[in-house]
């Protein structure tokens, strides 16, 4: 079996979503890309019950290349992330805050610096169907210098260098989608951080951390 330690990966990206209540059922999917491959979760199975061999390989073109299982029906929308940037794993979820979050706003306000962590503003993309091309595009779009996107009336994307960085940057999102719906619904206005002060956050947490 090929990329076995990848797929292995992509299990636990799952399994990890679904401990921290971040998907419903089998809702939402994650995936790496390897050269110009993609090792992505399969369609519709229980993630308590995924192994790495129920994880497909696909060319960048989304033909199968070792692929028991059915892929997630949002191949489409990784594929052309991966297409379209500089990512090496997507993780996309169903989470209660950044799903309520993409109803109200066109885009998640800066109301706290973790927005840094996503390169400033997190855009909402257009809706459109699950699985087609135009939410592909769509979310593409969003994603423009940016690690992460909330989906119309669908969900949250995250990107990044490995599929350990984009899964860690999901409960940011959902975080700051909480903690702004909480204080509008106080009816109190929203304090909000300058672009400045984004700018400044974003640099701040380039050299946050242990350096390692």
């Amino acid at each position: 079996m090929i990329l076995h330690d990848e797929r292995a990966s992509v299990v636990r990206a799952c399994q990890e979503m679904q401990r921290l209540g971040l998907v419903v059922g089998t809702a939402g999917n994650a995936s790496t890309r390897v050269g110009d491959l993609v090792v992505i979760s399969p369609s519709g199975v229980a993630y308590e019950e995924l192994k790495p061999g129920m994880i497909g390989v696909h060319d960048l073109q989304g033909a199968p290349v070792d692929a028991p299982l059915k892929p997630s029906s949002e191949l489409p929308l990784h594929l052309a992330i991966y297409n379209g940037t500089q990512a090496r794993a997507v993780t996309h979820n169903h989470a209660p805050a950044s799903t309520a979050m993409g109803l109200v706003r066109d885009t998640v306000p800066t109301s706290h610096y973790y927005s840094a962590l996503f390169g400033g503003v997190v855009r909402v993309a257009p809706y459109a169907p699950f699985g087609t091309q135009r939410l592909a595009d769509n979310v593409l779009a969003a994603l423009e210098d940016r690690l992460g996107a909330l989906m119309r009336n669908h969900g949250a994307v995250t990107i990044g260098p490995s599929l350990d960085k984009a899964l860690s940057l999901l409960p940011y999102l959902e975080n700051i989608c909480d903690s702004h719906l909480r204080a509008m619904a106080s009816g109190a206005p929203v304090a909000l951080l300058s672009q400045a002060q984004v700018t400044d956050a974003v640099e701040a947490l380039k050299g946050y951390g242990q350096g390692h």
